[in-house]
């Protein structure tokens, strides 16, 4: 069995409505080597502010900054571990005090088999923190015991013995992040073959192989964003299967991206100046993904250069 034990979190006393009510707190921390910089990823796939190896010294001043700064630091997640100084093993005392200020954390608590955790280490080459001297299983061991009453009284233990990067991934963004969090986002990018190509694109369409509107006087200072524009660009022989095809394709593509934790895909149109045909196929092809029901957007990168 991957995860041993799931239970809601508290709720603080009393009815009324509380800016520390409202923040979303979780707490990782578990065994190294267990996942815990993979629970961090994923909550800040998720949308978490995440503040790593926070000494637990500092738990509460952390719940009650991010109350301050509001906004994104209403979802903080703090993780713990062994390897800060200032690490203690009352992690059960400093839980029941962000309780009684009136805040809900969650605990998540990572956990593994001793041989899968050894097998993890060799795999990388690294000690264990706390082995000193020693073995490998004897590091675990004193880990284990300081940990033992924070598993305990975690409200979410996974145990990822039998998980690998991505079923771990996937988990938490189950837990945390809600349907809307975990699905692809997707923009299509208009550009200017002249000025380059973006970055950041992963796929690239090049739309000069259709009529450009540059050379039709009465459209010449029109954008693609406008109706005369665009309707000239897609009514051109090939302009209708080019954007089905390419739309086919990032739907076939979409499922295996989120099965291998990609948030964001960039899907960039080019044609020569990024003024005409490239912003009506980029404008056409974000609302025929969003009517796929994907969370797409059209952004125009060169639109006003020339």
């Amino acid at each position: 069995m991957s995860e041993v034990r799931t239970t809601d979190g508290y709720a603080p006393d009393g009815g009324a409505a509380t800016a520390e009510a409202d923040t979303s707190l979780v707490v990782v921390t578990g065994l190294s080597g267990g996942g815990r910089s993979t629970v961090a990823r994923a909550l800040e796939n998720v949308g978490y502010y995440v503040v790593d190896n926070l000494p637990q010294a500092l738990m509460l001043d952390m719940a009650e900054l991010a109350v301050k700064a509001g906004g994104a630091a209403r979802r903080t997640a703090m993780v713990l571990d062994v390897r800060s100084r200032a690490f203690s093993t009352d992690l059960a005392g400093a839980i029941r005090e962000l309780r009684d200020r009136g805040f809900s954390p969650r605990v998540v608590f990572v956990d593994a088999d001793d041989e899968v955790l050894i097998r993890r280490f060799e795999s990388v080459r690294r000690s264990h923190p706390l082995q000193g001297e020693g073995r490998l299983a004897d590091g675990i061991a004193v880990e284990r015991g300081l940990l033992e009453e924070a598993r305990d009284q975690a409200d979410v233990i996974i145990d990822t013995s039998h998980l690998n990067v991505n079923q771990l991934r996937r988990r938490i963004e189950e837990l945390f992040g809600g349907e809307d969090a975990r699905r692809l986002r997707v923009t299509v990018i208009s550009f200017g073959f002249k000025y380059g190509l973006p970055p950041d694109a992963d796929f690239v369409l090049d739309a000069r192989f259709l009529p450009n509107p540059y050379w039709v006087p009465e459209l010449r200072e029109h954008t693609g964003r406008e109706e005369a524009v665009s309707a000239y660009v897609l009514g051109q022989e090939g302009a209708d299967a080019f954007v089905a095809a390419y739309a086919d394709l990032v739907n076939a593509t979409t499922a295996g991206f989120e099965r291998e934790g990609k948030r964001y895909l960039t899907v960039a149109v080019g044609c020569t100046g990024g003024k005409h045909r490239s912003v009506a196929i980029a404008e056409e092809l974000a609302g025929r993904l969003r009517q796929s029901d994907l969370a797409a957007n059209a952004q125009h990168r060169d639109l006003g250069r020339e």
